[in-house]
């Protein structure tokens, strides 16, 4: 399984906005009752274990994580964000097909 790290309020500056100025940072925002959310992990994994090394891949319980939620407006989830040199590069909201996540990840993976 690719290592997707659990991301928190507390953690979410170092983790995602730091770690976006070596490489670019994909966070999926999901919650546990979200039936969307679920449906869409294991096309993460995939694409965490596809893109090892050029790309970071975080998950962020909005539940338990609320302040980056509003900080970042999350609105539905699940939605994948796609951090680049410390900020938002690129936003997907809902349980999108695979080819659709690849196509937006290789405008920001070099």
């Amino acid at each position: 399984m690719a290592d997707i790290q659990a991301v928190s309020d507390a953690s979410f500056d170092a983790d995602v906005i730091e770690a976006s100025k070596t490489q670019p940072v994909l966070v999926d925002f999901w919650a546990d009752w979200c039936r969307p959310c679920h449906m869409l992990s294991p096309t993460v994994e995939e694409i965490a274990r596809e893109n090892a090394g050029k790309l970071k891949v975080v998950k962020l319980n909005v539940d338990e994580n609320v302040n980056a939620a509003g900080k970042f407006n999350i609105r539905g989830i699940p939605t994948l964000l796609i951090f680049k040199g410390g900020q938002v590069a690129d936003q997907l909201v809902g349980a999108v097909p695979k080819e659709q996540i690849v196509k937006v990840l290789q405008r920001h993976i070099s």
